[in-house]
């Protein structure tokens, strides 16, 4: 019988920064045909049902025509990330965890991983598993302009912490992951949130 094929994992968002358990190996890679962008409410994470704060989902980029109104870099962005190979003795604790993980309107699906090697585009790993929140999902967006979304990342908070370190956190991976990397979406919004920083810290000052 042929052996079963590895359960591989694709991060493009927290799982960047906070692997998933029982990683035997990882490789960094990129995704065709996808835009990352900050169009997920998180009402469990970074947010809360009150309140969420938005994290970040893959969307076909022939959808995202259809939410881009607000964005003003619909299509020229590059998804960087890291696809994960589980330990097989662990893959359905890992899969419950991370169903868990990625409950707040996410649904797997299945990708190629790109990578590129003496100029060339190749598939690295076939068939990864990703969590994607589609946008049929009630707790996807679409397209926010960017200082209303700015501001909302700036005052959430959640569980899992200030929804800004989440927006620095992947900012400053992506850049050591694939330093040539363009995605101006996600630079654009963290000096956007930055700014914001820099504002509060001088109204406070100077009170």
């Amino acid at each position: 019988m042929p052996s079963k094929a590895p359960y591989v994992v694709f991060g493009y968002g927290s799982l960047i920064f906070k692997p998933p358990p029982n990683v035997i190996s990882q490789v960094p890679g990129f995704l065709k045909g996808y835009v990352r962008r900050f169009s997920q409410k998180s009402h469990d994470h970074r947010g809360t049902p009150e309140n969420p704060g938005r994290v970040v989902t893959l969307i076909h980029k022939e959808d995202w025509d259809h939410f881009s109104g607000s964005d003003a870099f619909p299509d020229e962005d590059v998804v960087w990330g890291i696809a994960y190979t589980i330990n097989p003795l662990y893959e359905s604790e890992v899969r419950d965890y991370l169903d868990y993980r990625e409950k707040d309107g996410y649904t797997l699906e299945m990708l190629d991983v790109y990578t590129i090697e003496d100029g060339i585009e190749k598939v690295v790993v076939h068939n990864a598993y990703c969590y994607v929140g589609r946008p049929h999902n009630p707790s996807f967006v679409g397209s926010e302009p960017l200082g209303d979304l700015a501001d909302r990342i700036w005052r959430s908070v959640g569980p899992s912490g200030r929804n800004k370190d989440y927006l620095y956190q992947l900012a400053e991976s992506v850049r050591k992951l694939a330093p040539a990397s363009f995605d101006s979406h996600l630079f654009a919004l963290e000096d956007r949130v930055r700014e914001l920083d820099d504002k509060n810290s001088k109204e406070t000052q100077a009170q």
